[in-house]
Order: C-alpha cells, then structure tokens, then sequence
C-alpha cells in the first residue's frame, strides 16, 4: 500500500510446495544486540547470515516465485526461520533513513488482478538478504530512482508502502518482504488519454521492475498497525479497501499458515475486503483456503461495489458489509476485539457515518465508544 498515492501495497498466492527449496541456513552467535549493517535492534542475539546474491545463489527460482497455496493442506504449517525473529521484545524502526537507505533486490514483480479489473495492480517480492526486518503491519519506504522534479538534484521522496508478508518473507527465511502496488496512472478529463507525465512515479517504477534490478528502501516504520499478540485468543476485524489489504496478508499468513514458535492462535480473525469486482479481488485463494481449512477461526466477506446491491439498491461498499454484521461486530467491540482499517482514506467517512449510525441505533453514542477503543487500543487505523 503507498500512504502516498493510489498505489498500494498488497499481496498475492504464493507456492509453499518444498520447505527445503525456500530456506537458507543461517549462523548465529551469542551478542546483547542483533545489528543489521550497523543498524542496532534490540535482542540477545547477533545475527550472521551468509550473504549470497540473487544472482549467485539464484535461490528464488521461477517454480518457488509461482507457487499455489492451494496446495497446501490444513494440517501443515509451514516451518520458518530463523526463528530468533521471534526474540525482540520491540519492533525494529528505521533501521534504515533516506539519506542512508539500504539497496535491496527485486525477486519478482507478477500481475495479480484479471483482466477486467479497473487499473493494475502487482505483485512484487524485495531480497533484503535479512538485513531490513520487519514486523507485520509495518511499513517500507521506496525511493525511486531519478531525481525530485520540484528539486532539481534531489532524490525523489519517500512513498511508504504497507509490507504485505511476515517477517518471514514469501519464502519463510526471513530474508524478503512483499509489496503489492496498484499502478498509478493519470488519464487526460478532457481527451481520455494517458498523460504519462503525471503518472505515479514510485508505482510505475515497481510495477515495471525486473529480477535482479536494485531498489532503495527505507524503515521498517509504523505502530499502529502491529498485530497484538499478548492473546491468543483475540477477535481481529480487519477491513480494506482495495489493497489495503496488505497487512492482513501479512497477519493471516502468520496466524493460519506459518508454525511460529510458542504462538497458536485460537481466536477469530474476521476480514472485509471491499473491491470493484472479482476480477479485482486479490489473493482470493489464499483466503478461501484459509476459510476452508480454520472456518471456526476465520470469517471473510467481500464487498464487490460493480456487482453487488446493498440493501438500499445502491452499490455494495464495505461500509454496508459491515452494517449487516453490526449488531456482531459492536458486541465484540465490546468484548475486546481489535479493529483494523486500512485503504484509500476516503474510506472512512462511509465507514464512520455507519458506524454511528449504528451505535445510535443501539441507543449508545458513538463518540464515546470511538474514545473508549482508542483508550483501550482497540482501534487501529492506517489510512492514505
């Protein structure tokens, strides 16, 4: 997801196919920091990783780029390292700034929408060899190349794309992050045409990378945004709006398809996902197994705006999905359920008003509720 333009990060299928094949040994010694290229992160150990290039050790091979989750099944996690991700008590924050960014390296960049979905949206896996870790819910900053129009000799800013795996990566070594960025593009209101000259520049910069070509990222940054992970047994509702998704892919990989270390979620992760239409759904598979094999554990409902009527007649955004579950999701508001948002900022009002509305409806005021779930930090929002 970009907090900066249209474009999003997001996520997409991934393969889990062989363990063997997306895992790379790691060394580790006895220290009081973990340090990344100098970068200190709080933790008891260090860690050495041997550092092989994509190019050298061209470990993420098209067959593990191109993997089907559904070929996973329901009664095998899939094993992650390195596992001392895990210790830090703190989550790593900018370990990298703009003026010192870290050089990473695109794996792959895949379309992940049909063909008849409004605009493009893409796929793209980032090879930082574990020098860049990140919690899920944090964010990357990318600095594309060339420099700042309005600053001539200057690089270009910083656009901040939500990160949309585990801290484990696509491959479950700890050593990749995945973005998914809709393409921004800016189209002429009075002839219709593409003026190329206004285009997003940081998500046409990725949508059009390939294997191999080098990036600069900045981070990891964000809080808001971090799952809670003190229960286990926790309610998390997670809403998005086109690729805000992001995150949760990140939280759902982690809850329902990695063997973390000493963490077994037994609670409900309940998503809404608000898109155009189907073909712009992203990463349906990997959801509907999820549904299929943890149906006690895991809800999902689509809002398909260009498809679906809500009950008003109208087109179906997430905010009506959401008002048919309402009196469900206000009672376990009311029982400590963490609530996510996250999208194109222009979804919250609907949202808000819904919300409101609702509360009203059960004789409550909302302003109330909405301070109470801040105070208890229930209420998680990253908007852009």
């Amino acid at each position: 997801m970009s907090h900066s333009a249209v474009s999003q990060a997001a996520a997409v299928s991934v393969s889990i196919g062989n363990e063997a094949s997306l895992r790379r040994s790691v060394v580790f010694k006895q220290k009081n920091t973990i340090s990344f290229n100098s970068k200190p992160w709080s933790s008891s150990l260090a860690l050495n990783q041997r550092r092989t290039s994509i190019r050298d050790s061209k470990r993420y091979t098209n067959s593990t780029i191109r993997m089907s989750v559904q070929q996973t099944s329901s009664s095998s996690k899939v094993s992650v390292s390195p596992i001392e991700l895990e210790d830090p008590k703190d989550p790593p924050l900018n370990l990298y700034k703009p003026k010192e960014s870290y050089t990473a390296k695109i794996v792959s960049v895949e379309r992940v929408v049909g063909a008849n979905a409004p605009g493009e949206t893409c796929h793209i896996v980032i090879d930082h060899d574990g020098n860049l870790p990140y919690w899920e819910g944090q964010s990357y900053g990318v600095i594309p190349p060339g420099e700042n129009p309005k600053k001539p000799g200057a690089p270009h800013n910083v656009r901040l794309y939500s990160i949309a795996s585990t801290r484990y990566g696509d491959f479950f070594d700890g050593k990749t992050a995945s973005l998914c960025v809709r393409r921004a593009v800016y189209y002429d209101p009075e002839t219709g045409k593409e003026d190329p000259s206004k285009n997003g520049v940081c998500s046409n910069f990725l949508c059009d990378s390939k294997p191999g070509d080098k990036i600069q990222i900045t981070g990891p940054s964000g809080k808001v945004m971090l799952l809670p992970e003190n229960d286990p047994n926790a309610t998390h509702i997670m809403i998005a709006t086109g690729t805000g998704v992001a995150p949760y892919r990140g939280y759902l990989r982690r809850l329902f398809m990695e063997n973390v270390p000493n963490y077994n979620f037994g609670g409900l992760a309940w998503l809404f996902l608000g898109v155009a239409n189907t073909d712009s759904l992203l990463y349906d598979d990997e959801f509907s197994n999820y549904l299929k094999d943890h149906p006690e554990k895991f809800r999902f409902d689509k809002a398909l705006s260009r498809e679906e009527k809500n009950k008003k007649g109208g087109k179906m955004y997430v905010q009506d999905k959401i008002e048919e579950y309402s009196d469900e999701i206000f009672k376990l508001l009311d029982n400590g359920a963490h609530i996510y948002f996250c999208g194109l900022k222009g979804m919250m009002p609907g949202i808000q008003d819904t919300l409101k509305r609702v509360a009203e409806e059960r004789g409550e005021s909302w302003d109330s509720k909405l301070s109470q779930l801040r105070k208890n930090k229930q209420w998680h929002v990253e908007v852009y």
